[in-house]
C-alpha cells in the first residue's frame, strides 16, 4: 500500500487556509478539513456529545440535541479554560479521523498523488511530525481582522508567531494578493511535489508579513 504524500497547511486565523485547502483540491490533491471533521464527531460521536454536555452544559446543544458549534463557541470564547478542555477532546480525535482517512486513500486503486488538510494548532499541538510537507499562510494583522469583519481574537496570543512558523515550513505564502494569484502559487506547490519543477520563488518575511502576494520556500 502506497500512501499519499502528507500535506498540512497551518497559519493565523483569516490568513486563507481553507481557501488555500481549496485551491489544493483544485490542483488534484485529495482533500479534508478540520472543521469537517470536527462537524462529523459532534453530529456522529456520543462520547463527544457525553463530555461537552458534562463540562459545558446543555446549553450548547442545538434543536436536533446534537452539540451546536455556534453555542460552543459562544461558551469557550471568554473561558480560557473551557477552550482548553475542548481542544484537548478534539484535537486526539481529529487527529485520529484524518489518519484513518489517510489510510484508507492509500487502498484505493488509484490513490492520489498528494494529500492535505488544514490543521489551525499545527505546531502549538506538535502535530507537524505527523506530516511530510508542511504549508504556512500568512497575511499582515489588519488584513487578517478585517477577513474576520474587524474582530480581533484573543486566541492570536495563545499561538506560534507566523515569522517562526514561516522558518519550520516547507512553504509559505504571503497570501495579501488576489485568488488568482494564491491558485497560481499552489499550483507551482504541487508542481514541486510531484517532482515536476522547482520550488516556488522565495522572498522574505518583512515585520507583519511579506509583500504583497510574494512567495517563499524554505
Amino acid at each position: 500500500m502506497s500512501r499519499p504524500l502528507a500535506v498540512a497547511i497551518t497559519g493565523g486565523i483569516g490568513a486563507g487556509k481553507s481557501t488555500t485547502l481549496e485551491c489544493f483540491r483544485r490542483h488534484g490533491a485529495a482533500t479534508v478539513s478540520s472543521d469537517e471533521i470536527v462537524h462529523h464527531l459532534l453530529a456522529t460521536d456520543p462520547d463527544v456529545k457525553r463530555a461537552l454536555v458534562e463540562r459545558l452544559g446543555e446549553e450548547v446543544l442545538g434543536a436536533d440535541d446534537a452539540p451546536d458549534r455556534e453555542r460552543i463557541a459562544v461558551r469557550v470564547f471568554k473561558d480560557p479554560e473551557a477552550l482548553d478542555f475542548l481542544e484537548k477532546l478534539l484535537h486526539p480525535l481529529v487527529s485520529r479521523e484524518y489518519m484513518a482517512w489517510r489510510e484508507q486513500l492509500g487502498t484505493l486503486p488509484d490513490p492520489p498523488a498528494v494529500c492535505v488538510t488544514e490543521v489551525p494548532l499545527l505546531f502549538e499541538v506538535g502535530a507537524d511530525e505527523r506530516f511530510d510537507k508542511v504549508v504556512v499562510i500568512t497575511a499582515p494583522t489588519k488584513l487578517r481582522e478585517a477577513r474576520r469583519g474587524g474582530r480581533k481574537d484573543d486566541r492570536e496570543s495563545r499561538l506560534i508567531p507566523d515569522r517562526e512558523k514561516v522558518t519550520r515550513a516547507d512553504f509559505s505564502y504571503v497570501n495579501t494578493g488576489t485568488p488568482d494569484e494564491l491558485d497560481a502559487w499552489v499550483a507551482g506547490v504541487m508542481t514541486t511535489l510531484a517532482g515536476a519543477g522547482p520550488a516556488p520563488k522565495t522572498s522574505r518575511l518583512p515585520r507583519d508579513a511579506l509583500s504583497p502576494g510574494r512567495r517563499s520556500s524554505t
